[in-house]
């Protein structure tokens, strides 16, 4: 395949309410959300924001209502030539001294001196200290109170000091609520938060209704179901039940939504958390968080707990650790399994946790005692893949020409969360068309968009255009020719996603055994574009990146991993992770391997350019049809390389190569 690199188009993702919560309960949530309705928009901050303002607006304007009181019930300031003035007059009624200090108030209201029309009544001064007047033998002649209280009545020291503090309490009030934010963003442990709450199991229904084509699975894990639900019957002739299961799978074989569907099944509360929920940088808040987890459980049980990508606490300790080994991840890992061994098996708390790398787990975690049983999650077969998109179905309006079945045989290999995001898929194209109903057309449309890539609105000159059509045909015809290698089902030189052509080849059953013949085809089959290209033009380009990735993958596969090497014999050279140096592989037995392979590529490619110079007028025809029609489908391609796509090798039912 050929690839430029354009840039990939954002797509977008629809939220969806957390399982068991009410729609108006507030949640601390791990992501963002914009462009929702105003109705929709989550009201907890908001709400903290505005009660923080209005505390803040209200301490403002009881400060100005105390200031612009004090001010207005305030004595005027007035000079002490004035007091003496109404003194010698007799209008003063009663005075007050602290100090130098004079308040008092007049019997009649008398006009401000140099302010024509304002008059005071109530007054301050200031005595000067040089005054030698006898002050008080003046009042007492003209019958004015001397009182030992102010005139005007003070705030009281309750008052002063809450005002005083009013700072003091918005900033701790403030504090406190930041506090509490982080707290509950981080989920608890040493910080607090909000204990864990199990899903509602009324309100969420999830049972083995919901999970299909994982049947073997299904039975296994029944045993679960059935102890969870009558553990007497165990107890009475002394048996426990598994204190953990881990499942393992690729991702999207359906492990947390079995994990769903059992707690469902049992009708039992059903804890999920994330392995990475538990790790912050601050040590031991891991380790309390797991406490709480299971002291949440155990108040509740029977139930179950689950923990999702087990891998991020709980790979190997073997390697190399923190200083002193007591980082926060060990921590963490060890009060799982603390924790895990508490269990007396009659508690009823069962365990499930699910990773993509079991490989990586620390043997610790698989003991019997912690996870006794580990379960398989594979990718559905035929039969269980149309199992999976009826489910997906269901409230999906299907068009009569739908054929669920015909979908499953030509999807080999995909999950169930890749069925279910075709399914999806197809709903789109049939709504950005207006209909009311999804179309049979409309899967494989959504089915090509998938394997193949959406496809580019690009301008290509004449000679590259060629140049990508001979580079798929040769794909094409060496797939065709090729004994037992998977049908061709489309050709196209129209530009998807990173690459200007696609050749698609999809078995016609599943299968999970390659012989090495296969395999070797598999490699001439993706050299057979760069081969087409040196037989025509006498050069190779760009586009054979991706198919010289897969070479190198299953040329090594063959010759490290599985044995199909004379000369390197039937060893395993590489581990399925890490350097092959670190398991004690020597520097020439690696070199072996790289001649060998590269031997392997080169054999490979010659027969690749073998046979499409002796079908060099296959090869034209091919490329006459697609330059005309841009895509090909499987009668269409056969038709023009003129081969009967009915008379295919019957063995031609095979899976992928790895």
């Amino acid at each position: 395949m050929t690839e430029p690199q354009p840039k990939p188009e954002p797509q977008k993702q629809a939220t969806s309410p957390q399982p068991g919560r009410k729609p108006d309960e507030p949640a601390t949530k791990p992501w963002r959300t914009e462009g929702l309705p105003k109705g929709e928009q989550p009201p907890p901050s908001r709400r903290r924001w505005t009660w923080m303002a209005a505390f803040f607006v209200g301490y403002l304007v009881l400060f100005g209502l105390l200031t612009v009181q004090d001010r207005m019930s305030g004595p005027q300031a007035i000079s002490y030539t004035e007091f003496k003035a109404q003194v010698s007059r007799k209008n003063v009624k009663e005075v007050f001294a602290r100090g130098d200090t004079i308040e008092g108030q007049l019997k009649e209201p008398a006009e401000l001196p140099g302010e024509q029309g304002h008059t005071y009544q109530q007054f301050t001064t200031e005595r000067p200290t040089f005054a030698a007047d006898d002050l008080l033998a003046e009042l007492a002649a003209g019958g004015a109170s001397v009182r030992a209280t102010p005139l005007v009545e003070h705030r009281g020291l309750l008052a002063n000091l809450l005002i005083s503090m009013l700072p003091i309490l918005l900033l701790v009030g403030f504090w406190v609520w930041m506090f509490r934010r982080q707290r509950a963003s981080m989920g608890g442990g040493l910080l607090g938060g909000r204990p864990r709450k199990p899903v509602d199991p009324e309100t969420v229904r999830v049972t083995f209704d919901d999970v299909a084509g994982i049947d073997e699975v299904e039975a296994e894990i029944s045993e679960i179901v059935d102890f969870l639900r009558d553990p007497g019957k165990y107890r009475r002739v002394g048996a426990r039940a598994p204190k953990g299961v881990l499942l393992t799978g690729a991702p999207g074989t359906g492990k947390t939504l079995l994990a769903r569907a059992t707690a469902g099944e049992a009708k039992v509360p059903f804890f999920s958390a994330s392995a990475s929920e538990f790790i912050e940088m601050i040590v031991g808040v891991g380790a309390s968080r797991v406490r709480e987890l299971f002291n949440e459980a155990r108040k509740v049980a029977p139930a179950i707990i689950f923990i999702d990508e087990i891998d991020t606490i709980g790979r190997t300790r073997a390697g190399a650790r923190s200083l002193g080994g007591h980082d926060e991840r060990e921590q963490t890992l060890n009060q799982i399994l603390t924790e895990m061994d508490g269990f007396s098996g009659t508690e009823g708390v069962v365990v499930l946790a699910a990773t993509n790398r079991a490989d990586v787990l620390d043997p610790a975690l698989l003991r019997p005692g912690r996870f006794d049983r580990t379960i398989t999650v594979n990718a559905p077969d035929q039969k269980g893949r149309a199992e999976i998109l009826k489910v997906h179905t269901r409230k999906v309006p299907l068009a009569p020409d739908v054929s669920l079945e015909a979908v499953a045989s030509s999807t080999p290999g995909m999950t169930g969360a890749e069925l279910a995001n075709l399914v999806n898929e197809a709903a789109l194209q049939a709504a950005r068309q207006d209909r009311d109903t999804v179309t049979q057309r409309d899967l494989f449309d959504a089915l090509e968009k998938i394997q193949l890539g959406t496809a580019r609105k690009v301008v290509i000159s004449e000679p590259e255009r060629r140049r990508t059509a001979y580079h798929e045909a040769g794909h094409a015809l060496i797939g065709m020719l090729q004994p037992g290698a998977d049908p061709v089902r489309k050709v196209s030189i129209i530009p998807r996603g990173r690459a200007l052509g696609v050749t698609l080849s999809t078995p016609e059953a599943d299968r999970y055994g390659y012989d090495a013949n296969y395999l070797r085809g598999r490699i001439i089959g993706a050299l057979g574009g760069m081969a087409a290209e040196q037989e025509v033009f006498g050069v190779v380009t760009t586009g054979a990146e991706s198919d010289l990735e897969m070479v190198t993958r299953v040329a090594r596969g063959m010759v490290g991993r599985w044995g199909m090497s004379e000369r390197v014999g039937k060893i395993s050279v590489y581990p399925p992770d890490g350097d092959p140096r670190m398991m004690g592989t020597s520097d020439a037995l690696l070199d072996a391997v790289d001649e060998e392979v590269r031997r392997l590529t080169d054999e490979c490619y010659d027969e690749a350019r073998r046979l499409l110079r002796e079908n060099r007028e296959k090869l034209d025809a091919i490329v006459e049809q697609l330059l005309a029609r841009e895509t090909l489908d499987e009668r269409e391609v056969y038709a023009a390389a003129g081969l009967a796509a009915a008379a295919r090798s019957a063995d031609a039912t095979f899976r992928d190569a790895p």
